[in-house]
């Protein structure tokens, strides 16, 4: 009995290992420091779609927030465009703007690895950067008071696919961030912990948007899913971290376009 005990104390502490070094790799929301054993990144990205809920809850009240205040269109998009990168830290943007010079570049794919790997910024990033939030905003000024609060359902959702794709893609490095998350987790629950969050953002979509906005928001990550690994492997030979943030930021942006279309 005292076995049983004490490994289930050990598998709590794992898990909230787990749980603090997906929120302090993903998000700028402050949680314990906590050391990258080999025990608590076997779990980690279970948690990541959890910064999605984080997310979405925060951009749920700062649109409420926002009509409470009477703020404009201008002012609520640009806002509303801001909070995911303050949420996140920039992660994923920086991610995108990486991949954006690499793709930019159209050299062979050993430059293009080795084009994400510089700290530098260069000018298609710069460019990319720029129109990416400009389109953000675009989409975040269009969407009706029925988007919200099914917003929240792609923030998770699209967290959801991008772990997924880390677990189940190839990659195309041996070392990097993606390769050490990949190569420390716990495959199986991963896939699996992607695939129950992805169900539950559905249903919370279902629920708050209506099953039609909901399928077409599933089918459209889903096609973002297929073209992610179709160019991936195609320029890269698998994908990378930045890849990954590439991805979730491209994704992001298009669901909340459909959602625009649809949620009035």
């Amino acid at each position: 009995m005292m076995r049983q005990d004490e490994q289930r104390k050990k598998n709590r502490i794992r898990l909230l290992d787990s749980f603090r070094i997906a929120f302090s790799m993903y998000s700028k929301i402050p949680v314990p420091q906590t050391e990258w054993t080999e025990d608590g990144m076997r779990y980690a990205m279970c948690f990541f779609p959890g910064v999605g809920v984080v997310l979405g809850f925060a951009a749920v009240c700062f649109h409420l927030l926002s009509v409470l205040l009477g703020f404009g269109v201008v002012a609520d998009a640009c806002l509303g465009t801001v909070l995911p990168l303050l949420v996140t830290g920039g992660i994923h943007m920086d991610g995108f703007l990486d991949t954006v010079d690499a793709l930019c570049s159209w050299q062979d794919r050993e430059r293009k690895l080795a084009i994400m790997k510089d700290p530098h910024t260069g000018a298609f990033a710069v460019v990319g950067c720029s129109v990416y939030l400009l389109c953000y905003a675009a989409a975040y000024s269009e969407l009706g008071a029925g988007a919200f609060p099914a917003i929240a359902g792609i923030h998770v959702g699209t967290r959801a696919l991008s772990g997924w794709a880390v677990a189940a893609f190839p990659k195309a490095k041996k070392e990097g961030l993606v390769s050490t998350f990949a190569g420390q987790a716990d495959i199986r629950t991963v896939k699996i912990s992607m695939v129950l969050w992805g169900l539950a953002a559905t249903g919370y979509m279902v629920v708050t948007a209506g099953p039609l906005t909901a399928a077409a928001i599933c089918l459209t990550g889903l096609l973002c899913l297929a073209g992610y690994h179709r160019m991936a492997v195609r320029e890269f030979g698998g994908v990378t971290g930045d890849l990954a943030g590439f991805f979730l930021q491209i994704c992001e942006l298009i669901m909340i376009v459909v959602l625009a279309f649809l949620a009035s």
